[in-house]
């Protein structure tokens, strides 16, 4: 038997269910959704979560279909998914939480006694991070932006959670994360390997949704919880991530596209004012390549615009 939560699920059996952790102000019990398949087999227990940003919706639907298409008869092991962790920022389709405008990817390991926010982080650290054996996080770039299909690996970590990395599949290893508090944190303190899956964002894709769900499926074969080797690249390139953030406001066009390479100086963006008039261009600071580009036109003085990657290294398994 494997439990989590409120489930109990019996080897080769499906269940779902939420854990609660607060009642909204109209009477509605506000939780973690859960999605369990339990394998016949023994083996890890992998949790597959997305939804920490509400308007990321791609990972929402790749958990959904891969925990949907997870044969328990032949499972080694249980696979956690966890569809859309927070709910509040789904309903308002937004970044961050509708409740308390908190982004919870920046709170974990969070506070059983602050607020909604904080509470839904604690309750992610002390029910599931015990209860499974390795984290993959599904992210996409939002709706104000698009990232280049990447994984990112916790500096520090490399030891714990590289194998973990290779397994998403993607040419780009993001080394970093310099921030702290992400869904990524907690479970890797505690020694258990965890990584950040990001591609597309700006919309949703059915491509993108795609891809997810191809990194989860190489995931379970690289941990072998399902049959057949996992596929590895012959190289990967590591990168780290710098934030441009502008100057001016007015409406920002992007001169480049995720992923693209760039040389130093390169034109990457343009915000001009309701004139036409150029306000200011966003250059690339150095050789590398460009992660993640705003799609939203509207830009204030401070916003993130652009993020972009200075390449630092390759990594052959």
């Amino acid at each position: 038997m494997y439990s989590i939560g409120p489930l109990t699920v019996a080897p080769g059996e499906r269940a779902q269910g939420l854990i609660p952790v607060g009642t909204s102000t109209y009477g509605v019990e506000l939780g973690i959704p859960l999605i369990v398949v339990n394998g016949v087999q023994d083996g890890p227990v992998l949790c597959v979560d997305a939804g920490v940003h509400g308007d990321e919706y791609d990972g929402q639907e790749a958990v959904r279909r891969a925990l949907a298409e997870i044969d328990p008869a032949t499972l080694r092991g249980t696979v956690v998914g966890i569809p859309c962790m927070n709910t509040p920022a789904f309903e308002v389709a937004a970044r961050a939480s509708g409740i308390d405008h908190l982004n919870l990817n920046r709170i974990f390991p969070g506070d059983a006694e602050g607020s909604y926010s904080q509470r839904l982080a604690a309750t992610f650290v002390e029910q599931v991070v015990p209860a499974v054996d390795a984290v993959v996080d599904l992210h996409t770039g939002g709706a104000y932006g698009e990232i280049a299909p990447l994984v990112i690996l916790q500096g520090g970590y490399e030891d714990l959670a590289t194998d973990l990395a290779l397994a998403a599949g993607h040419e780009l290893v993001w080394k970093g994360g310099k921030w702290g508090g992400t869904v990524r944190h907690p479970a890797l303190a505690a020694g258990k390997p965890a990584i950040t899956i990001e591609v597309g964002g700006g919309t949703y894709r059915e491509a993108n949704v795609e891809t997810h769900m191809n990194s989860i499926r190489n995931v379970l074969r690289g941990l072998g919880m399902t049959d057949g080797e996992a596929e590895l690249r012959d190289t990967y390139t590591t990168v780290s991530g710098t934030f441009a953030r502008s100057a001016a406001g007015g409406f920002f066009v992007a001169r480049a596209e995720p992923g693209e390479n760039c040389k130093e100086g390169d034109l990457i963006a343009t915000i001009t004012d309701h004139y036409g008039n150029t306000l200011e261009e966003v250059t690339a600071p150095q050789d590398g390549i460009v992660l993640w580009v705003r799609r939203i036109r509207t830009v204030r003085p401070g916003d993130e615009v652009v993020i972009f990657g200075e390449i630092l290294g390759e990594i052959r398994p």
